[in-house]
């Protein structure tokens, strides 16, 4: 007669530490890939909030308008203003919206600046400021290291501040280009973008 036979102890053993071993290998790869999807958003989140910078600063700088405005003291500001430390930038820009089609310019005025670690937006709503209050900044970038305006004259030649020496304080000239460099928080390398005016 055939006796029915099962398995042995250690048979029972080794077939369990297979098990484990081709277990802990698939957690390693599954543990690997979702650290790099994590890698990867952060990456993704990275590169949206870099092209959502570009976009705004595009929008501003592509639709610039030659006209000097007056600050809330009644001075005199040029239509672009570069300070010559290089991150501060305010300039007259066309385009604002008017669906309702009231009574009042298409041109605003904006500021870029540094604030600690943020790359900040001011809007006016009126070119020839009254006093009172700035308006609240947006924050257009976070994690900046650095930031510098430069100018691009009209031979071409670079330029620290702007306007230009000699231009007046009420000067309606606008550069041809203006460089933006940025140091980012964990890029290997400075991100510089040249935005030509109209």
């Amino acid at each position: 007669m055939n006796r029915a036979r099962g398995f042995t102890l250690i048979e029972l053993l080794v077939a369990v530490a297979i098990f484990a071993l081709m277990a802990a290998l698939a957690y390693g790869g599954l543990d690997t890939l979702l650290r790099q999807r994590g890698e990867l958003e952060t990456h993704y989140r990275r590169l949206h909030t870099l092209q959502r910078a570009y976009a705004v600063l595009q929008a501003d700088f592509t639709q610039a308008a030659p006209r000097p405005v007056r600050d809330e003291l009644g001075g005199p500001l040029p239509a672009l203003r570069g300070d010559p430390d290089g991150t501060t930038l305010a300039l007259s820009r066309d385009g604002y919206p008017n669906p309702a089609d009231v009574r009042r310019s298409r041109i605003i005025r904006v500021r870029y600046s540094l604030d600690g670690r943020h790359l900040l937006r001011l809007q006016w709503p009126v070119l020839d400021r009254a006093p009172g209050e700035a308006p609240p900044p947006d924050t257009v970038l976070d994690h900046v290291e650095s930031l510098q305006f430069r100018y691009l004259d009209a031979q071409g030649n670079e330029q620290s501040s702007w306007p230009p020496a000699g231009a007046g304080p009420q000067s309606p000239l606008l550069p041809r280009a203006v460089r933006v460099t940025l140091r980012i928080d964990g890029l290997a390398g400075p991100v510089t973008w040249l935005f030509v005016l109209p």
